[in-house]
């Protein structure tokens, strides 16, 4: 079996060890890289604490059913704690290295200047940043063509999801690398333009707010607001992207839902955003005209409407809600 690149995480707090977890499950041997100068005995605690986290995600998993609980040890030996002192060796042996020090903008800038330094120009490099655009943080990367931003979503060792977003310096061939590394572990990753809120935080906000602004309202409780959302907006959103549910729908049903709700709420945050109109104007409604958001030409649409309904089925079934019928 050929050998699983080496990972590096910058920083030994809760995304570097989740993201040790997910690799070193994956079989790839894991460097936890410790960024603060410690001595030796509070060197030894912080360790201690991160592998001890590891083994308990791990633990905590294999309970869940996840995978045999006898192999818990086997994963977590694939992860190592190092203190700064150790950093050129652990990054210049690295394949891909991810930073994941707090959200302040000089700190990530001084880390990732170091590391890029110390490790050379063949690893990539990618911020897990949830905030900080790539292009403000790669003009202190040396090398800045390996760098882009990598947002994984909490936890890291369970949601697929991880956001990449490319610079203007990056290469594309590192890209399409950080994607295939990626997708090996089983990761669900998607590219996005540099733009504040990546793709799930900008949808999430809004969603959230909104769901705060019923409780103010009064619309309903927090309790009935959040079952509505699990069993309505949720449910049907594990098994339909957004867009696609817009096409399944049709998009004239959100061009007019839009207007009224601006009108009623007498509030512009409902209006629709200018490609809906210019859909409809074109006739790009959704499946109904096999054109959409996404493209339906070619497809076999009755198909694909019952491969989603046995999903919507599968989502029944895991929520315990699947009824047989009476008799």
């Amino acid at each position: 079996m050929t050998p699983r690149p080496p990972i590096v995480s910058l920083g030994a707090g809760r995304m570097g060890r989740g993201i040790a977890v997910v690799f070193a499950y994956a079989g790839h041997p894991v460097t936890i890289l410790d960024l603060k100068p410690r001595d030796a005995a509070a060197f030894a605690t912080l360790a201690n604490d991160a592998l001890s986290e590891v083994r308990g995600t791990l633990t905590t998993l294999a309970r869940l059913g996840l995978f045999d609980a006898g192999k818990v040890e086997q994963i977590t030996a694939r992860v190592t704690v190092m203190p700064e002192a150790t950093a050129g060796e652990a990054l210049a042996s690295a394949a891909v290295i991810f930073e994941g020090v707090p959200e302040v903008l000089e700190a990530k800038r001084a880390v990732l200047a170091k590391a890029s330094a110390l490790a050379g120009p063949e690893p990539v490099i990618a911020s897990t940043t949830s905030t900080i655009l790539v292009d403000d943080l790669s003009g202190a990367v040396a090398h800045p063509g390996r760098f882009l931003n990598a947002h994984w979503l909490n936890p890291a060792y369970l949601v697929p999801l991880v956001e990449l977003s490319p610079g203007k310096a990056t290469d594309p061939a590192v890209t399409a690398r950080l994607t295939a590394l990626l997708e090996g572990i089983g990761k669900v990753p998607v590219v996005c333009a540099p733009r504040p809120g990546f793709i799930v935080p900008r949808v999430q906000a809004l969603a959230m707010n909104e769901a705060a602004r019923l409780v103010e309202e009064g619309v309903a409780s927090a309790e009935d607001i959040d079952k509505a959302l699990k069993y309505g907006l949720g449910f049907r959103f594990a098994v339909l992207g957004v867009l696609e549910f817009i096409d399944w729908g049709g998009g004239d049903i959100l061009y007019y839902a839009s207007r009224y709700l601006t009108q009623a709420l007498e509030s512009d945050r409902y209006a629709a955003p200018a490609i809906v109109e210019r859909n409809m104007q074109e006739g790009r409604i959704g499946l109904s005209t096999r054109q959409g958001f996404l493209d339906y030409e070619g497809l076999d649409v009755e198909a694909y409407r019952r491969e989603r309904l046995a999903a919507f089925v599968a989502m029944l079934r895991h929520f315990g809600l699947a009824k047989p019928p009476a008799l």
